[in-house]
């Protein structure tokens, strides 16, 4: 079973920037390269969407449009930790974000993700 734990949230104000981590842990099957991991988010009243995908082997990231330029998602095999990296961050990313996880061979926000965090609170002042 694969287990994901987020961490770094906190409250910052409008302009600045946080990074959040995802640790991977638990068994993982081969090949490892056919994963898709991704971070998405939920406010609240709000639906869950997703926000940022990278595919564990070769392949693209993937962002919507209201994250991209602002949000970098990247992830150290190695250390089996996924990131997002948030930048110029807005009052109108305050939300739960959560960090996912899928057997996939083809990565998106469109993927169906089996595996998903507890999520970390990121909240964002004016």
């Amino acid at each position: 079973q694969v287990r994901l734990v987020e961490s770094g949230g906190g409250s910052v104000q409008a302009g600045g920037s946080l990074t959040l981590s995802c640790a991977v842990s638990g068994y993982i099957h081969s090949p490892y390269s056919n994963y898709c991991m991704g971070w998405f988010r939920q406010a609240p009243g709000r639906e869950r969407e997703g926000i940022a995908t990278v595919p564990t082997g070769s392949g693209v990231t993937n962002y919507d449009d209201s994250v991209k330029g602002r949000f970098t998602i990247s992830l150290d095999s190695a250390k089996r930790t996924l990131y997002l990296q948030m930048n110029s961050l807005k009052p109108e990313d305050t939300a739960m974000y959560y960090c996912a996880g899928a057997w996939a061979f083809q990565c998106g926000i469109s993927t169906k993700f089996t595996y998903w965090g507890q999520g970390t609170q990121v909240t964002v002042s004016s």
